[in-house]
């Protein structure tokens, strides 16, 4: 045991009473590097927004001044890709939506959807709430999303095809987010 005791105490790293937290880094979807997929005027915040390209999801980062509430977070998501992501081609899936976002205690983003035309079928249904999903789920404050209409949880597709009425979450479309 002493042995044990002095092999741990010589290899540098000091102990703690209490943890700490620790900041990783967070290395953007599709983006080798932040700055590489950075945009829009110049900000200290970054704002992670998943648009769509070749029915694939990619991810762009937009440089604000102030974080984001979430609910503005998605408001720009709805607004869709600017110029210079149009540009390169991004679009989105979720044009004619309303969505309404409120924050649940336990970091879930409950998300009220109307669509100007609920009666229309949509063939962009999944990579429309995978835009949702990721989106929301970049931020550090939200760990999942729920989908709801009228109060009532959506059976909504994942990447795979399987329905759930939630929680989702970033990696129930893993298969759905274009290559780096």
């Amino acid at each position: 045991m002493l042995l044990v005791g002095i092999l741990v105490s010589s290899c540098g790293v000091s102990t703690q009473s209490e943890p700490h937290a620790v900041e990783l880094p967070r290395r953007p979807l599709t983006e080798p590097r932040a700055s590489a997929a950075t945009e829009g005027r110049a900000g200290g915040v970054a704002e992670v927004l998943c648009m769509v390209r070749d029915n694939r999801l990619v991810e762009t980062v937009r440089r604000l001044d102030a974080p984001p509430t979430p609910q503005e977070h998605i408001d720009h998501l709805v607004a869709g890709p600017t110029q210079p992501e149009r540009d390169r081609a991004m679009t989105t899936a979720l044009v004619g939506s309303s969505l309404e976002v409120r924050m649940a205690g336990d970091a879930t983003a409950q998300v009220e959807i109307t669509e100007a035309d609920e009666g229309s079928a949509r063939s962009d249904e999944t990579l429309a709430y995978a835009q949702i999903v990721c989106t929301l789920t970049s931020r550090a404050d939200v760990a999942s999303v729920l989908l709801l209409r009228d109060g009532d949880r959506l059976e909504v597709p994942r990447a795979d095809g399987s329905l759930s009425r939630g929680p989702l979450y970033g990696s129930d479309y893993t298969a759905l987010i274009a290559p780096a």
